[in-house]
C-alpha cells in the first residue's frame, strides 16, 4: 500500500495530447497573460514609492528590489502614504488602487502556487491550491478548482481588470505627484 498518487500513464498522453494542444495553449497562455499583466502592475508601485521617497527611479527600484515580497513593497507604500500624503482623497485613492491590486494577487497566486492535474489525454482539468488550510484542527492543502469555461472566464476577466488598473495607476501618479509637491510647498 502506497501514499503516493497512482504514476500517469505519460506514454498514453504522450500519444493522444496533440489532439488536446489547443486547449491547453490556451490555458497557458491566458496564464502567462495574467502573470504578465499582474508584474506590469506590481512595477508600477516602484513610481509610486519614487514618489513618495522624493527620490529618483533607479532608487526607488533598489528598494523595491530588496523588498523581496509583494506584502512587504505594499507595506512600505501603506506607510509612506500615511507619512506624506497629506491630502485624504488621494490617500484614499491611493489606497483603494492598493486593495485593487491585492485582489488581483490573490487571483494570480491561484495559478503560480497550484498542482495542475492533466486527465488521460493531457487536458489541464483542475488546480490544486498549495495554500495549507487547518480544518477541524487538521492540516490540508487549498481548494481544488476545475479547469472549464467559467474558470477560463475568470482568467480573462482578471487580465481585463488588471489592464483597467494599468490605467487608472498611470493616471494616478500625476496626481499623487501634484499632491507631494503641494505639501511640499506648503511646509
Amino acid at each position: 500500500m502506497t501514499k503516493l498518487p497512482p504514476r500517469p500513464d505519460f506514454e498514453a498522453i504522450e500519444a493522444v495530447s496533440h489532439k488536446t494542444a489547443d486547449r491547453r495553449t490556451e490555458i497557458l497562455a491566458l496564464i502567462g497573460n495574467l502573470v504578465y499583466s499582474w508584474s506590469n502592475n506590481e512595477s508600477m508601485f516602484i513610481y509610486v514609492m519614487m514618489l513618495l521617497l522624493n527620490t529618483d527611479q533607479t532608487s526607488a527600484t533598489v528598494v523595491f528590489a530588496t523588498l523581496n515580497t509583494t506584502r512587504a513593497r505594499l507595506d512600505l507604500v501603506q506607510r509612506l502614504t500615511s507619512a506624506k500624503v497629506a491630502d485624504k482623497l488621494i490617500a484614499k485613492q491611493l489606497e483603494g488602487l492598493v486593495e485593487r491590486f491585492n485582489e488581483t494577487t490573490k487571483f494570480r497566486n491561484e495559478f503560480n502556487h497550484c498542482i495542475y492535474s492533466l486527465n488521460e489525454r493531457g487536458e489541464i482539468t483542475s488546480t490544486h491550491a498549495l495554500r495549507i488550510q487547518e480544518r477541524r484542527g487538521r492540516l490540508q492543502l487549498g481548494q481544488v478548482r476545475k479547469m472549464d469555461n467559467n474558470r477560463i472566464k475568470s482568467i480573462v476577466n482578471a487580465i481585463g481588470e488588471l489592464r483597467k488598473l494599468n490605467k487608472d495607476l498611470w493616471e494616478f501618479l500625476p496626481k499623487l505627484e501634484q499632491s507631494l509637491k503641494y505639501a511640499t510647498a506648503k511646509s
